[in-house]
């Protein structure tokens, strides 16, 4: 089937009027978008018209083969069914948002002594959960408050049981020391009912109590309790102070939306019980032509239907209105059993919640914007430099991470015209070569990544840029000889004699082909980045690796050793090193360990 079968005319006489779906497919029967309307017959005809198409909605109909459609009762399920197919399959010409992660939480767990903490997923833990907040960093300011203020501990439980004498936290006054019961149940609970206020939004109230409290103190001559008191109010006027927003209530999520060619960004600032927890930035993708209203209203569809675990707030305060706001409140209300209302129009400081989100989406839109313009330049200038007749869309570069052969870690980072794609970034875990053998790592690591495409997965990168020199580009090439795999340009990229950046050699294709470029060069600037990106991911890796595999112990691997086993046998001999000087009969004499395991732990010990 090609684009020229299908015909407009005769698909929109037969269209019905009802509400539905509609799904637009190209020739190979890709679905290209998705959409949603109160009339199928109206809305499918204003695609088809003959003039006055925006430039994107026109690239969108050139490539349109067929056009399926379906019937819902009314516009609420068409939005619900809509909503549902943009989740599953993410048409091309959809605005998509892209925010797989969940909401973080403030946790308090139960018991005599609480933990505060960061949570994120399925809420299974007993205890209370506060927010959701945008961010984890607007978490860890809040957490940072009240650990000043309450001294609420926030260690992990694993390690507070284990604790025989107070750790920093209790010595720089940042805990209460509860792993070694300096502080009373009844004492700490008072912390915690204080912590709650605070994460509540209660400060005024909570401030006035402590304020109250010191009077007393001080009436009863406990001078040091007042200062402590004294020392709580003041940190809580000072949020007070900081917060510019002072003065709402409710919950609400206060989100604007703004587009400017090239992009569109939408921020989102989260209320709750008056107080602002944080906001967040989303870059939305947008096929076609949109404004303002529309992209909020797929952000809004796709935001508060997309996940049944995601906080309502009971309203929603934009900074635009769009026909679609009604229906989606109704779809809202019977997905997820509650209602809200969406205000565009507000006074005092829901205005200045409203004004403050359009300032930081405006600026954060122009900010991305001569970033990716920035880096389409670099691309531009890098296909000059290179002498190519089409400019890349996608560079993929590889460097090797290890300490003397230890842990060996090989890095992929891939780059397009609007920068980092980080979602195609890889990591590979280097096994069998020898330590400190970078031929034979990269050997591995491009095998790895290029088999994936005889397997139909992944995609061929314009130019593979290889961190290294000669040896490094010829063990590229022969990899991909060996993998049949072509139609990329091979790029070495090596430091030079100085080794001093703006000085670096460049090899194309093979060794022979070597040249330089200015210190200032656009696309030499663009390859440093790159390569220092592909170092950077490469060497964060090794580090993670060989962290675990000096915090594992070698006991730790050997059947029918568990936790018990290890920790009686390093008490028995004091220690790895002792363990590892006994011999097998010394070994068998320990608690709970038979000849046979006693070989095993041997062996185990001195298998190198």
């Amino acid at each position: 089937m090609t684009p020229s079968v299908f015909d407009p005319a005769a698909f929109l006489a037969a269209c019905s009027s009802h509400p539905g779906v509609y799904r637009m497919f190209d020739a190979e029967g890709r679905l290209l978008y998705v959409g949603k309307a109160r009339n199928l017959k109206k809305r499918l005809s204003s695609y088809f018209r003959t003039t006055g198409l925006a430039v994107k909605t026109a690239a969108l109909v050139s490539r349109i083969a067929q056009v399926e459609t379906t019937i819902t009762a009314n516009e609420t399920e068409a939005l619900l069914l809509e909503q549902t197919l943009i989740k599953e399959w993410r048409p091309p010409y959809n605005i998509l948002l892209r925010d797989d992660k969940s909401y973080p939480y403030v946790f308090l767990s139960d018991g005599d002594y609480p933990r505060l903490g960061i949570h994120r997923g399925v809420k299974k833990a007993k205890g209370r959960y506060f927010g959701p907040y945008p961010s984890a960093g607007a978490i860890r300011e809040s957490l940072a408050l009240l650990q000043k203020a309450f001294l609420v501990r926030q260690c992990e439980d694993s390690y507070f049981r284990n604790r025989t004498r107070p750790c920093l936290q209790y010595q720089i006054k940042r805990c209460k020391g509860p792993c070694v019961g300096l502080v009373s149940p009844a004492e700490y609970a008072e912390d915690v009912r204080h912590s709650v206020m605070f994460l509540e939004g209660r400060s005024n109230a909570l401030a006035a109590e402590l304020t109250t409290e010191m009077e007393q103190a001080a009436m009863s001559l406990e001078f040091e309790r007042a200062a402590e008191l004294r020392d709580q109010v003041g940190i809580l006027r000072r949020v007070q102070d900081q917060q510019s927003m002072e003065g709402g209530t409710g919950d609400v999520d206060v989100i604007a939306a703004i587009v400017n060619p090239g992009g569109a960004c939408v921020h989102l600032i989260s209320v709750r019980a008056g107080r602002v927890l944080g906001s967040k930035n989303f870059f939305p993708q947008v096929a076609i032509e949109e404004d303002s209203a529309s992209v909020l209203a797929a952000f809004l569809a796709q935001y508060y239907l997309g996940s049944s675990e995601r906080d309502l707030p009971a309203e929603l305060i934009v900074n635009a209105q769009h026909e679609d706001f009604p229906t989606l409140l109704t779809a809202i209300a019977e997905l997820r059993g509650r209602e809200l209302s969406i205000s565009v129009r507000v006074r005092g400081t829901r205005a200045r919640w409203q004004q403050l989100a359009v300032t930081n989406a405006e600026q954060a839109l122009a900010a991305r914007l001569a970033n990716r313009q920035h880096t389409a330049a670099r691309f531009e200038a890098l296909a000059q430099a290179l002498a190519l007749e089409e400019q890349p869309t996608r560079l993929e570069c590889f460097d090797i991470s290890h300490s003397s052969g230890e842990a060996t870690v090989a890095s992929c980072v891939v780059f397009g015209p609007e920068g980092a794609l980080k979602s195609d970034y890889r990591r590979y875990n280097i096994e069998g070569v020898a330590p400190g053998d970078d031929y034979a790592a990269m050997h591995q690591a491009l095998t790895r990544r290029f088999g994936k495409l005889k397997e139909g997965e992944g995609k061929v990168p314009d130019i593979l840029l290889v961190d290294g020199g000669k040896g490094q580009l010829n063990m590229a090439r022969e990899v991909l000889q060996e993998m049949a795999v072509g139609g990329m340009l091979l790029l070495g990229v090596a430091k030079g004699v100085t080794r001093k950046p703006g000085l670096e050699t460049l090899y194309l294709n093979d060794a022979e082909h070597e040249f330089t470029l200015p210190a200032d060069s656009p696309a030499l600037h663009l390859i440093q980045q790159i390569r220092d990106e592909a170092h950077r991911f490469a060497i964060t890796g090794h580090r993670a690796r060989r962290g675990k595999a000096r915090r594992t112990s070698t006991l730790e691997g050997i059947a029918g050793v568990g936790p018990t086993r290890r920790r009686e046998l390093l008490k028995h001999f004091g220690g790895l090193q002792e363990l590892g000087r006994a011999s097998i009969e010394e070994i068998a004499k320990a608690p709970g360990i038979s000849k046979k395991l006693a070989e095993s732990i041997y062996a185990a010990l001195h298998s190198e």
